[in-house]
């Protein structure tokens, strides 16, 4: 990086980040607001990381009542196990912020529904067991939009990096010109 000294720390680096879809689950879906965004924002997340080869993790809330994550979804985690819970919070889905500590991750993208409740809850865990957390705003949402504002504006307030799933993959590209960019490129139209 000619001329740069020093990188602002919060910008996400590929051997520090990993990627957590929390509960995009097929029954939930129907009613959660602005659904086909998060979907189609979630998938262009899950498929720009691969490309970058970082790793990602999902979960599903109670999947006997909710179903399995969201078919497009399930197809391009091809390969991954859902992480099953019954707790509000990923940190009460098993081993799940041991694994990500274990694979040096200290920087976690997140995705998910609802706002207010898993994605929040799950966001504030993270901060509080040392890791950055960046919010794909576009990627989550909440039954209502009230809901889904108040919790972006608390995540804010404790430090939750509040950004979208665009920004979220060029940070993570850091140049342009490169075979990855040019996936990324058609990804994102």
């Amino acid at each position: 990086m000619d001329g740069i000294i020093e990188r602002n720390k919060i910008i996400l680096t590929r051997d520090k980040t990993a990627l957590l879809v929390i509960d995009i689950q097929e029954k939930i879906l129907t009613v959660i607001n602005g659904s086909d965004n998060v979907v189609k924002n979630t998938l262009k997340l899950i498929k720009g990381f691969k490309v970058l080869n970082i790793p990602i993790f999902y979960t599903e809330q109670y999947p006997k009542g909710l179903g399995v994550t969201s078919a497009p979804l399930l197809k391009e985690l091809e390969g991954l196990s859902a992480i099953q819970k019954m707790s509000f919070s990923c940190s009460g889905a098993g081993n799940l912020f041991t694994r990500l500590k274990d694979n040096n991750v200290s920087q976690v993208v997140i995705a998910g529904i609802e706002s207010h409740v898993c994605v929040q809850q799950t966001a504030l865990d993270l901060l509080a067991n040392g890791f950055q957390v960046d919010l794909a705003a576009d990627a989550t949402s909440s039954r209502n939009e009230t809901d889904y504002k108040f919790a972006l504006e608390r995540m804010r307030a404790h430090s939750v990096e509040i950004t979208t799933t665009e920004s979220i993959l060029f940070e993570l590209l850091t140049y342009s010109g490169t075979d990855e960019f040019k996936e990324i490129s058609k990804i994102i139209k």
